[in-house]
């Protein structure tokens, strides 16, 4: 009799509350019919300011096969939470799930702005991509430098020697499945080596929170911007500088100005 799944729960507290996430998440896509243009990422979109993609994107599963798939990978990659003992476990987990998160789309849509101005491969222009195996190849490729004695097992069947997983799991699914995001996957895999090799590091509650805010903050006026979504009590409008994008609340009558770089446009891609 194997071991109660209630226990793997418990250990695995990041891990349940993501693959819980996603599954929801698929369910309301198929509840309220939503395709991959309401909620993809791709290069056109992002250079239109739609930065809130980036995590919609990550999230979000079309597919019921796609949405099994990564979530399966993701479950067998959750032992990260139940090694503390090597400097990994929950906090840890978290911590780099949002990196992966980020840096990984922000990576990919760099991949896609060099095809296209550099090599003029108009096809990477209207690609859209959804799903978490950014972050899954990247979870792989921490524990294969981190632990690369683990095995990597899938649907419970299947059992792979972690070390060489990002790179198997990176050629087999371009060839079973063709759709699959050849460079979305390499992204993952890429931020994943430069966070196993301490290239992207230092990441604590402090920085996770300063992180999460910025990722909020972000996604909340990127989607007021692009008119994706109309929140009521928050109004863009011109200041005197126009090159600082400002904020102001409904009702109360205070604006806030911005300091930073406007957040519209390619530079920040």
């Amino acid at each position: 009799m194997g071991r109660p799944l209630l226990y793997d729960i418990i250990e695995k507290p990041a891990t349940s509350c993501i693959v819980t996430l996603c599954s929801l998440i698929w369910f309301l896509i198929q509840k309220k019919s939503i395709g991959y243009p309401q909620v993809g990422l791709s290069y056109e979109t992002a250079v239109q300011g739609h930065y809130w993609r980036m995590i919609t994107s990550a999230f979000s599963h079309i597919s019921v096969l796609h949405l099994v798939f990564n979530m399966s990978a993701l479950w067998s990659l959750g032992v990260v939470e139940q090694l503390g003992h090597l400097g990994l476990g929950t906090a840890y987990y978290l911590h780099y799930t949002l990196v992966l998160v980020v840096f990984s789309g922000v990576l990919v849509i760099g991949m896609y702005h060099l095809l296209i101005g550099r090599f003029k491969i108009e096809y990477f222009r209207r690609v859209t991509a959804v799903g978490y195996s950014c972050v899954v190849f990247g979870w792989m490729t921490i524990l294969s430098v981190k632990q690369p004695s683990s095995k990597f097992d899938l649907f419970g069947v299947l059992s792979l020697p972690i070390s060489f997983a990002p790179f198997e799991s990176l050629i087999f699914t371009s060839i079973i499945v063709p759709q699959a995001s050849f460079l979305g996957h390499l992204s993952g895999i890429l931020v994943g080596y430069a966070v196993s090799w301490g290239l992207i590091g230092g990441m604590n509650n402090y920085w996770a929170v300063t992180m999460l805010g910025w990722i909020v903050v972000v996604f909340v006026f990127s989607l007021k911007k692009s008119g994706a979504y109309d929140f009521s009590f928050l109004e863009i409008e011109s200041v005197s500088d126009a090159s600082l994008p400002s904020l102001r609340f409904v009702g109360n009558g205070r604006t806030l100005q911005a300091s930073a770089v406007p957040l519209s446009g390619v530079e920040v891609i």
